[in-house]
């Protein structure tokens, strides 16, 4: 009977690191309710945790009362979030109970090159750690997303001509060789799904597609509470489905692609006349101010994104629908109709009406999702459980 109640407890402290890496910092009363396991379990949990150096606690008001915020101990690893956009490079770096220490935004030219680019990025992942006092020995993994389809067995790009210049670049290796650490490349749309489902708009959903409406569109989805990835991780490339066949030619190679009609290109041409030269930025910055043009492309932008996503939603059957990326900035005047498109086009389910919403995580989603991933993939909580948790909460050598 010891042996099992011995056991049980074991269960009990990995059940609750492993709520501690996925959910981040929480308080007792949270995690009760997350393991579902009892306040004086929780409390002993904890209290043997914490005496073991795997987790820390600090003081913080939860509904105008103190409370005591329960996180994993730094020791445990830091992990690096890499977001290489089509204008943009963004980086965080965060502890395993997600609080980010550091981050760092830099602009990118047009088509930039790979080898510029990477190197920058090894860069800035070594300054960031400068800034909290650390080294690349104590990160456990970087996490870099792309706006491509990403093989999930090779971490390479596996469609030709999406993002120029990175087909044959192994990027995983190409990092990995720089900074002496694991790396994991993902589609930023997935990323941008896996953030929003645990931490974000859609975390009390298992089955979600995420829409990232930037310089191009994709989609990220996750079906019962796991990203679905497709073979060769091709799922939720909505960017490349023909909504004019005589339109114009995509990077992709085909016809009239969604890309070709709201990507940032096809947004700032028909302005080009009235506004003169624009960025994405600009349209953005002129929708919130009330400019009709700007509000019209985007609203238009926002119903034949809808009319894609509703056959996606038909298919997939998700319980809700949030939406990110730069366009997601301009709220309704995007999501609206984005939001009118897919009721009009989707089975009315009365049980559960797919919900459409705006991401919580804003631009910072797809870096975050690159968080998650690495202490995904590396397992933080096996890892808690391999250095000794159970030896060290038992005092045993």
């Amino acid at each position: 009977m010891s042996g099992s109640q011995s056991s049980l407890r074991g269960a009990n402290r990995v059940l609750l690191v492993e709520t501690l890496r996925r959910y981040g910092g929480l308080t007792q009363v949270e995690l009760c309710g997350a393991t579902r396991l009892s306040a004086a379990t929780v409390s002993t949990i904890v209290r043997e945790l914490l005496g073991a150096g795997v987790v820390e606690t600090r003081t913080t008001v939860r509904s105008g009362r103190r409370a005591q915020l329960v996180t994993l101990a730094r020791a445990v690893g830091l992990a690096v979030g890499v977001h290489i956009g089509e204008r943009h490079l963004r980086l965080a770096l965060s502890d395993s109970s997600h609080d980010v220490l550091a981050e760092q935004v830099l602009p990118l030219p047009v088509e930039h090159r790979v080898d510029t680019t990477l190197d920058r990025a090894a860069l800035l992942v070594v300054d960031l750690l400068e800034r909290v006092g650390s080294s690349l020995e104590d990160v456990v993994g970087i996490g870099i997303g792309l706006p491509a389809p990403v093989d999930d067995a090779t971490g390479m790009i596996s469609v030709r001509g999406i993002l120029r210049g990175w087909d044959e670049v192994h990027i995983a290796q190409v990092m990995s060789k720089r900074l002496g650490r694991p790396v994991f490349v993902e589609n930023d749309a997935n990323l941008g799904a896996l953030a929003e489902s645990r931490l974000g708009a859609a975390r009390d959903y298992r089955d979600v597609v995420y829409v990232r409406a930037s310089y191009g569109t994709g989609a990220g989805i996750v079906l019962g509470g796991h990203l679905h990835r497709g073979f060769a991780g091709t799922a939720g490339e909505i960017g490349h489905v023909q909504v004019d066949p005589s339109g114009d030619i995509c990077r992709c190679g085909s016809r009239g692609c969604l890309d070709t009609v709201v990507g940032s290109r096809a947004l700032i041409e028909p302005l080009r006349g009235s506004y003169g030269s624009l960025a994405l930025r600009d349209v953005i910055a002129r929708t919130l101010e009330g400019d009709p043009g700007c509000r019209q492309i985007v609203s238009d932008a926002g119903a034949t994104i809808g009319s894609v996503v509703a056959s996606l939603a038909m298919a997939v059957n998700p319980q809700c629908v949030v939406v990110g990326g730069e366009l997601a900035e301009t709220g309704e005047v995007l999501i609206g109709p984005l939001r009118n498109a897919i009721r009009q086009r989707v089975l009315l389910n009365q049980i559960a009406p797919l919900e459409v919403l705006p991401g919580e995580l804003g631009v910072r989603s797809e870096v975050t999702g690159a968080l998650l991933l690495v202490l995904q993939s590396t397992d933080v909580s096996r890892q808690v459980e391999e250095v000794d948790v159970l030896a060290a909460v038992e005092g045993t050598p």
